[in-house]
């Protein structure tokens, strides 16, 4: 070969070099956008694309959304791809998708009812919480709300549609015979006029679900169980420390103490957890409150919140300990010990921290 056609191979080698690094590069690029922003991720995403949005709109609102790396990308991905049409709806996606099955979710459209409403009812909270939740929600007053909360000849009627509602929650002394037994979660319903019954019933179709996984676990009456996960899910934090909490409250019960739970003497008074309560109020007399002396050996009359999955289990399988006492930092770290010199101790301890939850 001669110099001539060596010197001029040269310059198209490396043109051809920088096509390929550039050709790579593209590749990665294109690999990366169109895949999952987080592949772990499958929580739902509701994504409302109204009629008239453009394909850029779309980009837009999938970024705030966080399914989409770059509005840039996606709408270069359409120029490429050219899909159908991207129909106006309201749609339900995850983070664990691609750029691919985003597009064709979006190009098939479903049949969005704008009348749905979705209503989340959150662990640990009270009827009375949900009752406003619902009222919120929906057409009806708090006041509607909460009298057929109250209804007792409606949750007789309950009790003989649901194995776990049994004649324990009829009595008189308890507020809300369904608290405790309406599974928290987040549900869709028709339109702003479903009955108060209709979210009851669908919420309990759930505690069913829920409750059948444990209930060969179960070797005491079901309403036991539920009001010691209530018990469990406003004093813990997670399904380890709400086991050991169980098992605390179940060697207390053996030994004929009190529970002297502070979180029953909140509900007992129907009042909100967000400053302590005075030594007099403490030792009220009622059967929720079991910080009262004539709780001894005793549990409270009835659920105290509507627990998660999480207490469910704790309070079908506690964690055996010998411990009797328990107490929690600001910080929401719990300390179990077996004597009161010990409990005293560590309460003094936390206090001296600054650490106190008041």
């Amino acid at each position: 070969m001669t110099v001539k056609k060596k010197m001029k191979a040269k310059p198209l080698l490396i043109i051809l070099i920088i096509l390929i690094i550039i050709a790579i590069a593209l590749g990665i690029t294109w690999s990366i956008f169109t895949s999952p922003v987080n592949k772990n991720d499958k929580n739902k995403v509701e994504v409302i694309i109204p009629n008239g949005t453009t394909s850029r709109q779309i980009g837009v609102i999938l970024k705030q959304k966080g399914l989409i790396r770059s509005e840039l990308f996606f709408n270069i991905y359409i120029k490429v791809k050219r899909p159908a049409p991207m129909k106006a709806s309201t749609y339900t996606m995850t983070k664990d998708m691609s750029l691919e099955e985003i597009v064709k979710v979006l190009e098939s459209g479903n049949s969005y009812n704008p009348d749905v409403i979705t209503i989340t009812f959150k662990e640990g909270e009270w009827i009375t919480d949900y009752s406003k939740t619902i009222s919120n929600k929906t057409n009806h007053t708090y006041d509607e709300v909460i009298a057929i909360m109250k209804d007792k000849n409606y949750a007789k009627k309950l009790v003989d549609n649901y194995w776990f509602l049994t004649e324990d929650i009829l009595n008189e002394s308890i507020y809300y015979p369904l608290e405790g037994y309406l599974a928290p979660n987040t549900y869709q319903f028709s339109n702003k006029d479903v009955s108060v019954e209709a979210i009851i019933e669908t919420m309990l179709n759930q505690t069913e679900k829920v409750l059948n996984k444990y209930k060969d676990s179960m070797t005491l009456p079901v309403h036991y169980y539920v009001t010691m996960a209530s018990l469990a899910e406003l004093e813990g934090t997670n399904t380890e420390n709400r086991k050991q909490i169980v098992n605390v409250f179940e060697n207390r019960l053996i030994k004929g103490m009190n529970l002297g739970s502070d979180v029953t003497t909140y509900y007992a008074l129907q009042h909100p957890m967000t400053q302590d309560l005075t030594t007099a109020q403490f030792a009220t007399v009622n059967p929720y409150n079991t910080r009262s002396t004539s709780m001894m050996g005793k549990m409270p009359i009835g659920p105290i919140c509507n627990p998660s999955e999480s207490s469910i289990q704790a309070a079908t399988s506690p964690t055996k300990s010998n411990y009797l006492y328990f107490v929690a930092d600001k910080y929401g770290k719990i300390y179990f010990t077996s004597t009161l010199a010990e409990h005293n101790a560590k309460v003094k301890e936390i206090k001296e921290k600054g650490d106190w939850i008041w």
